[in-house]
């Protein structure tokens, strides 16, 4: 019998058209079934890590990701309260400790910079990018950090927490075009390696720590995910 889980996002999923172990090209195939649990208690996250870690694959995930932004997923799960429900109960029983999440940034960033020189722009942006007036990923990537540094109306003098600073992009854009001083925490070692040596001379400091130790008083905050971005 499927668990409570599975049958969530499996639901999910179908109202998408796309099947688990389907035989469409779109089709998710499920290799470990914590995908299910991970998914609804980390939501894109867990979607994208899961995929890394090998759980699930998908012939054309392409398709995959456009169908389930077009069916609008997050808007089924916002108007849904048992979904809502267990969202709330996984993330209050989050297992997640400061050990597990060194071991995370060790895993999958932690593999060497250069790969990540060679996959990302110029800045080493590990989120999306801003397309509307940009001819190329470090355009957009650029257009990205003054949208949000304009969201958060950003002055000079400012002091800002960036929770997942990566390698200092944002910190770097907003020390050097907005005059803020930034304190980033991260669970990768090289992150904060390169990250000071990209921001040497800025009013910037880049931590190993994770962001439950983080404490302090800030004027803006900064948090980054996988596929996007959140600001307050």
């Amino acid at each position: 019998m499927p668990s409570q889980s599975e049958t969530i996002i499996r639901g999910l999923l179908a109202s998408a058209d796309i099947e688990v172990n389907g035989s469409n090209p779109w089709d998710i195939q499920i290799h470990d079934d914590r995908f299910y649990r991970r998914v609804l208690s980390e939501i894109e996250l867990g979607l994208g890590e899961s995929y890394m870690d090998g759980w699930w694959d998908c012939q054309a995930i392409d398709q995959f990701v456009d169908r389930a932004l077009r069916a609008r997923l997050e808007r089924k799960i916002q108007g849904n309260w048992k979904i809502l429900f267990h969202l709330l109960r996984y993330r209050l029983f989050n297992l997640q400790t400061s050990s597990r999440a060194f071991k995370v940034g060790e895993h999958h960033y932690d593999l060497g910079n250069d790969l990540y020189r060679a996959m990302l722009d110029k800045r080493l942006n590990y989120t999306c990018a801003y397309w509307r007036d940009a001819s190329s990923l470090d355009e957009a990537q650029e257009a990205k950090l003054d949208l949000i540094c304009r969201k958060i109306g950003l002055k000079p003098g400012m002091t800002v927490l960036e929770l997942g600073c990566g390698w200092g992009s944002f910190a770097k854009y907003a020390a050097e075009k907005y005059g803020a001083e930034v304190l980033g925490v991260t669970v990768s070692a090289e992150q904060v390696e390169l990250g000071m040596e990209m921001c040497r001379g800025l009013p910037i400091e880049l931590r190993l720590q994770d962001y439950r130790e983080v404490s302090g008083e800030y004027d803006r905050g900064d948090i980054y995910w996988n596929y996007g971005a959140c600001w307050t």
